[in-house]
């Protein structure tokens, strides 16, 4: 017992002394200098894609500006933010994967493709335009009408995960 209260009164001096430093880690990856950077701008991602699925690019639009306004403290305003996305959704294609013996598709590649302009104002060398693509593959028995809101989700997922890494997650 006289061995433990001196221990606890130096865990507790320690941790008073940890505590008292500012120390920020971030679970969702963001590392953003928000005394630089306050304010984030999105443009419409239109589908400039020759095949279209309809519900792709407002699912695409509320997802991406869902994920900035839900993991960073950045205010999103209409136009000239600090941080400003824009691109369009160029790709939304069906290849065949694996051929079976009788020379047809028993695998089917669905990819989705965005191309992305990122504008980081405070600091200019993080600038780019990339594209950015996620594929799923499904059994080519199965009609994509029936396969598609599901893949769609889980692609506009990846996407927009990809993309707020290369933006605000500076590893």
């Amino acid at each position: 017992m006289k061995r433990i209260v001196p221990l606890l009164i130096c865990l507790v001096a320690a941790f008073g002394l940890l505590s008292s430093c500012k120390i920020t880690y971030k679970l969702n990856g963001a590392s953003i200098d928000y005394a630089t950077t306050k304010t984030i701008s999105f443009e419409t991602f239109p589908i400039k894609a020759s095949l279209v699925y309809s519900p792709l690019a407002a699912n695409f639009n509320d997802k991406l500006q869902a994920k900035y306004v839900d993991q960073t403290k950045l205010q999103q305003v209409r136009q000239d933010g600090d941080l400003q996305l824009s691109g369009a959704i160029t790709g939304y294609s069906l290849s065949p994967q694996a051929v079976k013996s009788d020379a047809y598709a028993s695998v089917t590649r669905l990819t989705i493709r965005v191309k992305v302009k990122f504008v980081c104002k405070p600091n200019s060398t993080q600038n780019f335009e990339r594209e950015f693509s996620a594929y799923r593959d499904f059994d080519a028995t199965m009609l994509l009408t029936d396969v598609q809101d599901a893949l769609c989700e889980e692609m506009v997922d990846e996407l927009v995960e990809s993309i707020f890494n290369a933006t605000v997650a500076n590893w």
